[in-house]
């Protein structure tokens, strides 16, 4: 009997810790079956916990759970198995000393009997445990089941689940509720400040019941359908910025719509393939755990990087070794629910109903789609820095459409989409796999060839799909006009589709910097097609003849008539003209100073991408500089010639960081970034402006405006190079949440849409390390070539609108006349005193 407790020992030293050392109990046999004591240690460690434990053979089985018990059925708790502990154990309260296993403080959450259903040493090994208990706080039927092992785990995790019953609760929290010990009444930092019990325990009331109103009309009763032909989205340059729409993420994975009807689930893929065994039994598993009998969701099976990154290579790595552990389904719609179809409910209603249907368990393979109602363009450039492939955006009162709808827009942030394999050469290297692999797409019912793609091949999956191609070999091309170069290649039936990810089609509708992502399985080749974003065609062109500006720059424009801002006649040369223009006011606040770029080289009607690393193809003007510290690689420029270098790249923002090359670790300003929700008046936002320059004035700061050419309206301060990043964006928060606390009725320091209703959102994320924030004189991607100017704070008062300027108008030339307003801006630096 001793070795059960063997382990519980090693970890312990008993001269240290107050916690019994104890030995199992010789009466073991008597509870092998009946059950026995049950508690819950609330553990204040190293991070907070519960550890549930339950009486069986002379100790204690214990679990961890790391975010407590949950009443709600639809919550299943992480539980770690570890190691038993001695019947003692379970009368223990006090505090484990550091430097000891455990350390912190523990408190005796909650006590009762426990009474498995069946024999507990049966489930224990099938790993299901069914049992009621009988506490203070938890009481009824609940379920410990034990996970697949993933990989090389060295511990059990098994799922705590509430069984529905008269003591389950879908509403409330019973550890909010009932935070203290059943034994003495104290929290855990009392038993760790040494406090003596309290004379009465605490009361464990339960909430009243509330009756939750489904919004919108009941639903007619309908049968269970068979596979729904999904709704696809639109390409779109940039997400929609009127009201009424809601943003998510574009995941990069598979489009999958699973079946929930009489204990069964079906894995559909966009076209209605069968793929239920290929994702695995623990996303089964977790479907048939929701509460309901019939379901339709729609959603992405992804596979995460290690940043948390949706990564479509590695889910095709993972299909193709069977893998299935990293797969997670992200589902963002519900089509039916329990005999009611719901494709003509709102998008918004769908949603709620969704929300309540998921499981919100951390470690669940099903995971609900989270949506925004911000701004669509700022979703997206959150979404580009991220490293993410872009945003969906979907009207909020839609109904759901089968096929590619408007309600639905996509916008990417790198260009990317599905090619057909016309052909490939083979490597070099004799017996090895691709050098390349020639794709196109479907034109009017013939292939029309869009190049090569040579990069993004692994060793082993340019072996894998040279040899899936060489069942498909050909005598003769599936497309005609091929150039001369591509005749020699190894030609194949146009079956294979792949993902390709790339920077830009060239002139002559050729690919450029193409790199392989994996094959799409779920698409037939018969429906690829050329995805482009529409786009105003320009009705009058430009001169190509470069203008003489007021300063030169030995930086050449190719196509300088390309019009960047179709609606408003702005080229590329007009964009380097105005930038001519201002660069004696300019210069200061770009130069020598990490830049972040956003690109639009087709103009900004076309795919538009976020940059903050170098790329081929950029002018020696543009300079790269390595961080000592992270080994990141930023880029900056150093005079006149790098922003022309910037246009020539198609660059329509430059953004900038607040601190500069030779001192990256130390800001030099502090930016506050005033964003009003949509319907907030022009009024409200300048009288905004206006007090955060008041709260600043009060604390000795010297601050500058700017029109952030958009919405809002930008409050600079500048600094002696002396904080550091995480002091400076500790005190832009305090000073945000200041501002919030003395009028939450018009002031929030929360991104969220929920807070943000009708509100101005004081952004001070711009002040971390790494965020930037738009360069003063910048041109903006915004219809009509706004800019954003630096001001005087009188112009408040003229009631100056945040998108007064813009390339080409006489209102801008005229301010450039007018005394430079941030002339003095790095003289007025102060020292931040933290």
């Amino acid at each position: 009997m001793a070795n059960l407790l063997e382990t519980y020992w090693r970890k312990r030293d008993f001269k240290k810790t107050a916690e019994p050392a104890g030995e199992a109990s010789p009466g073991a046999a008597k509870v092998a079956s009946t059950g026995g004591l049950f508690v819950v240690h609330k553990h204040d460690a190293r991070r907070l916990h519960y550890d549930l434990r339950l009486e069986h053979d002379g100790v204690l089985w214990s679990w961890a759970v790391t975010r407590g018990p949950s009443l709600d059925p639809a919550e299943k708790r992480l539980a770690v198995h570890v190691e038993d502990h001695p019947l003692d154990y379970g009368a223990f309260e006090g505090t484990i000393p550091e430097g000891s296993y455990g350390a912190g403080s523990v408190v005796l959450w909650d006590e009762g009997k426990w009474i498995p259903d069946g024999d507990p040493a049966a489930g224990m090994k099938k790993g299901h445990l069914k049992f009621e208990l009988s506490g203070e706080k938890l009481k009824g039927s609940w379920n410990l089941v034990r996970l697949k092992a993933r990989g090389k785990e060295k511990h059990e995790n098994w799922l705590l689940i509430k069984v529905k019953d008269e003591y389950a609760e879908m509403e409330g929290d019973i550890l909010e509720r009932a935070p203290n010990s059943v034994k003495s009444g104290l929290s855990n930092d009392e038993i760790a400040e040494g406090k003596k019990s309290k004379s009465t325990k605490p009361v464990v009331q339960k909430p009243e019941k509330k009756i939750s109103k489904k919004p919108g009309a009941k639903n007619k009763p309908s049968a269970m359908p068979d596979f729904i032909a999904p709704a696809l989205a639109t390409l779109q340059a940039s997400p929609p910025s009127a009201a009424g729409w809601l943003h998510e993420i574009k995941f990069d994975g598979y489009r999958i719509q699973a079946h929930i009807s009489q204990g069964k689930v079906t894995l559909f893929t966009r076209s209605g393939l069968d793929w239920t065994t290929r994702f695995g039994d623990a996303l089964v598993q977790d479907l048939l755990a929701l509460k309901c009998d019939q379901a339709i969701l729609d959603g992405e099976i992804v596979v995460p990087t290690d940043k948390g990154v949706a990564s479509f290579a590695l889910l095709q790595g993972d299909l193709s070794a069977n893998r299935t552990d990293r797969m997670i389904y992200y589902v963002f719609d519900l089509l039916h629910l329990d005999n009611e179809s719901l494709l003509e409910e709102p998008l918004l209603e769908r949603k709620h109903k969704l929300e309540n249907l998921l499981n919100k368990e951390s470690n669940s393979k099903l995971q609900y789609s989270e949506h925004f109602e911000q701004s669509g363009e700022n979703m997206l450039a959150n979404a580009c820095r991220m490293g993410l492939e872009g945003v969906v955006s979907k009207r909020l009162d839609a109904s759901y459409k089968n096929g590619r709808t408007p309600d639905w827009i996509k916008s990417k942030c790198t260009l990317r989409q599905e090619f057909v394999i016309l052909g490939y050469l083979p490597s070099e290297a004799t017996g090895r796999g691709l050098r390349s692999i020639l794709v196109g797409y479907l034109k009017n019912g013939k292939y029309v060839f869009a190049g090569r793609v040579g990069t993004g091949f692994t060793t082993k999956s340019g072996d894998d799909l040279k040899l899936k191609l060489s069942k498909f070999k050909t005598d003769k091309p599936a497309v005609a006009d091929l150039p001369k170069k591509e005749k020699n290649a190894i030609w194949v039936k146009p079956e294979l589709v792949v993902e390709v990810e790339f920077r830009t089609w060239t002139g002559d509708g050729i690919l450029r910097q193409a790199s392989f992502q994996g094959l799409r399985e779920d698409k037939p080749a018969k429906e690829v097609v050329k995805e482009q974003a529409k786009e105003e065609k320009p009705t009058q062109k430009t001169s190509a003849r470069a203008k003489k500006s007021a300063v030169t720059s030995a930086i050449t424009l190719s196509h300088p008539e390309k019009l960047l801002w179709p609606d408003a006649k702005v080229s590329k040369q007009d964009l380097l003209d105005y930038y001519a223009s201002v660069w004696p006011r300019m210069e200061p606040f770009v130069v020598n100073r990490p830049l972040s770029l956003l690109r639009a080289p087709d103009g900004i009607n076309g795919q538009r991408f976020f940059q903050k690393h170098a790329s081929p193809g950029m002018q020696d003007a543009i300079h790269v500089l390595k961080d000592p510290h992270d080994k990141e690689e930023y880029l900056y420029i150093t005079g006149f010639d790098g922003l022309a270098g910037l246009v020539q790249l198609g660059v329509v923002e430059v953004h900038i960081w607040g601190a500069k090359i030779d001192a990256i670790d130390l800001p030099d300003q502090v930016v506050f970034d005033l964003d009003p929700d949509e319907g907030v008046t022009a009024d409200r936002v300048r009288s905004a402006a206006a007090e955060v320059k008041g709260h600043l004035d009060d604390l000795g700061f010297r601050s500058f405006l700017k029109t952030s050419g958009g919405k809002g309206f930008h409050v600079i301060v500048p600094l002696k190079a002396k904080a550091t990043w995480d002091e400076v964006k500790t005190f832009s928060h305090d000073f945000a949440e200041a501002m919030v606390q003395a009028k939450p009725e018009e002031y929030t320091a929360k991104m969220s849409k929920k807070t943000r209703t009708n509100r101005i959102f004081i952004d001070y994320l711009r002040n971390g390390k790494g965020s930037t924030t738009v360069a003063p004189y910048s041109a903006r991607a915004r219809e009509g070539a706004t800019v954003s100017i630096p001001v005087e704070w009188k112009a408040l008062d003229a009631k100056i609108s945040p998108a007064a300027f813009a390339i080409g108008q006489k209102s801008t030339r005229d301010i450039l006349e007018q005394t430079d307003p941030w002339r003095d801006f790095f003289k007025a630096a102060k020292a931040l005193k933290v």
